[in-house]
């Protein structure tokens, strides 16, 4: 028996995915602010505080669990969709750069996955959408993008977003897999995470994928994705700013811009 709400849900779409969540009269889904796509008529809006798990907490004590909620890249406030009225009613989210949403049911997955930060999509009401700290010295001081990281609790469907291909991996215990910080999506909560060093000279001037990366140990299960938004990011900035076009070179860079208009 589920203690969050009982949702259904259909996945559309190839690179520029959107989440069909169907309620019954009641159901009430939860999402980030800006995932919002379209809805049936019957469906009330109402934005709150933090993820509405807990509505029996204080004032106190919802801003805190709102404000940490803001070291993972997330907002403030949570929109709650509710059916408010007769038979069953659709709201739709999508995903906010190329890539894949994932379903997640959380009863299937022993109650809790820790997802790299601004990952959350949307949920069943009663999941929690919370922060979590890597508490080990190493990860700590030199964990970039795995430092800081969301957890997902509840035993409802939670729904998280990743760019490029996105792929799952099971891990037997004791089997270790190494990773970029940035391709890790989420696991479960019996994978130990820890950062590693990369040693060796030549990785440390030349290797360009920085000085250290994630280990997952097993049992459990790991998703992963081949375009970390930090990284389209980045190779956008390269190719739109100053000297763009690289790969053409100066004469055929300078050809090209003035082809598009662009001038010299």
């Amino acid at each position: 028996m589920r203690s969050n709400h009982e949702i259904d849900y259909k996945i559309y779409g190839e690179e520029m995915q959107y989440v069909e969540i169907e309620l019954d009269p009641n159901e009430t889904a939860i999402a980030e602010s800006g995932a919002f796509m379209m809805m049936d008529d019957g469906i009330q809006m109402a934005t709150m505080f933090g993820d509405g798990s807990k509505p029996q907490q204080g004032l106190l004590g919802k801003l805190m669990s709102a404000g940490k909620r803001m070291l993972t890249g997330e907002s403030l406030f949570m929109t709650a969709f509710t059916n408010v009225g007769q038979g069953k009613k659709r709201v739709s989210f999508a995903s906010p750069y190329p890539g894949k949403i994932i379903a997640l049911d959380l009863q299937e997955m022993g109650g809790k996955i820790v997802a790299q930060k601004d990952a959350f999509l949307c949920a069943a009401k009663g999941v929690s959408v919370g922060i979590e700290f890597q508490r080990k010295l190493g990860t700590g001081l030199f964990g970039g993008e795995g430092f800081i990281m969301e957890k997902l609790e509840g035993d409802g469907m939670a729904f998280v977003h990743a760019g490029g291909h996105v792929f799952e991996r099971t891990l037997q215990p004791g089997e270790v897999l190494r990773i970029d910080t940035g391709c890790l999506v989420a696991y479960t909560q019996t994978i130990d995470y820890d950062i590693q060093f990369v040693g060796g000279i030549k990785n440390t001037l030349f290797g360009g994928e920085g000085l250290f990366f994630a280990t997952l140990c097993g049992p459990g299960k790991v998703w992963i994705q081949t375009l970390p938004i930090s990284r389209l990011a980045s190779r956008i900035l390269t190719y739109g700013g100053p000297g763009g076009r690289k790969e053409e070179g100066s004469i055929l860079g300078g050809l090209g811009n003035m082809l598009d208009g662009d001038g010299w």
